[in-house]
């Protein structure tokens, strides 16, 4: 089959190899699925893991891909009503391949009205999403929400999120075109930022959902309120500067890791109602699609990616 294949671990994916006769997947065992891939989603772990930056380390050679859609192909024991449904998927790789195989709890039924691209990169940014700014963020209608890197996936999934839960949402982003992706999605207000020495001139916000980090992190804790919370989703702008400490016992903020997929590998029954919650808000959260490339163009999005020229989602075209 073709395939996307990371034959070593290189900061600058130079491990990534096309392939037109990789091997097939194996058959369906007992409780699981061969999914025939149209699309895959590309997500930041997926470009950590091509550098061996990710706490996930598959073995070599290894296909990435963590999120994809497509349509069920061979069921094994013991499943039923899943042959020839179009599904999602969602795994820790292979999506990057014309064929997977995986536990039939790693699929769902696409939700009614959404296109399969959309579904191959509705999963990780909806749901990181709903844990952070409704689970860990405990998020109340008429509440500021500040969102970083507001024009990314995972940042117009943020924004769409928390107007559709009532709150007052301010987006960040470092390029007009992204802001007016970030006002599409929903947000009410929207900051132009210079990536390098960024500025949040307020002290209003009572949750930040911030996946970028880096030099942002600091101005973003700042522009706080008292008893704020600060969600930590990730760090596609590097490591954050330090921050004095002080400053959250001041003003009774709080700091809050999000780690979505981990939620619900340590708690199944929880990862499934979040799962439920946002397939019920798919229509309102589906992703804004600004980059789909062909299968043996994986690397050009990958590219795009590690450069931060992406806005919206970018997807794989199988």
């Amino acid at each position: 089959m073709r395939a996307i294949v990371c034959h070593e671990l290189s900061p600058d994916r130079s491990g990534l190899r096309f392939h037109v006769d990789w091997p097939d997947p194996s058959p369906p065992g007992p409780g699981e699925v061969t999914v025939a891939v149209s699309h895959a989603a590309l997500n930041f772990p997926d470009l950590l893991m091509l550098g061996g930056g990710y706490q996930f380390r598959p073995d070599l050679p290894f296909i990435p891909g963590t999120e994809a859609a497509g349509i069920v192909t061979a069921t094994g024991a013991g499943v039923t009503a899943w042959q020839g449904q179009t599904v999602i998927v969602g795994a820790r790789g292979g999506g990057f391949a014309e064929s997977m195989t995986v536990a039939v709890s790693q699929a769902r039924y696409l939700p009614a009205g959404m296109t399969a691209i959309e579904g191959a990169g509705f999963t990780v940014g909806a749901l990181t999403a709903y844990v952070g700014l409704v689970v860990r963020g405990r998020l109340q209608p008429g509440e500021r929400v500040l969102v970083t890197g507001a024009g990314g996936g995972m940042g117009l999934a943020a924004v769409a999120l928390a107007r559709a839960k009532g709150a007052h949402v301010v987006a960040v982003a470092s390029s007009r075109n992204r802001l007016a992706l970030a006002r599409a999605a929903g947000a009410h207000e929207t900051l132009l930022i210079d990536r390098a020495a960024p500025v949040i001139d307020r002290r209003d916000i009572d949750i930040v959902f911030d996946p970028v980090g880096g030099a942002l992190a600091v101005p973003a804790i700042r522009s706080l309120a008292r008893k704020g919370r600060y969600l930590i989703i990730g760090f596609v702008g590097g490591r954050p500067d330090p921050f004095p400490l002080n400053r959250a016992l001041l003003k009774e903020i709080e700091i809050i890791g999000v780690r979505a997929g981990e939620q619900g590998r340590q708690n199944p029954a929880a990862g499934r109602a979040h799962i439920e919650a946002i397939d019920a808000m798919a229509l309102l959260l589906r992703p804004i699609i600004g980059l789909e490339v062909p299968l043996e163009r994986a690397a050009d999005a990958f590219a795009a990616m590690a450069a931060g020229t992406l806005t919206g989602k970018a997807v794989v075209r199988i």
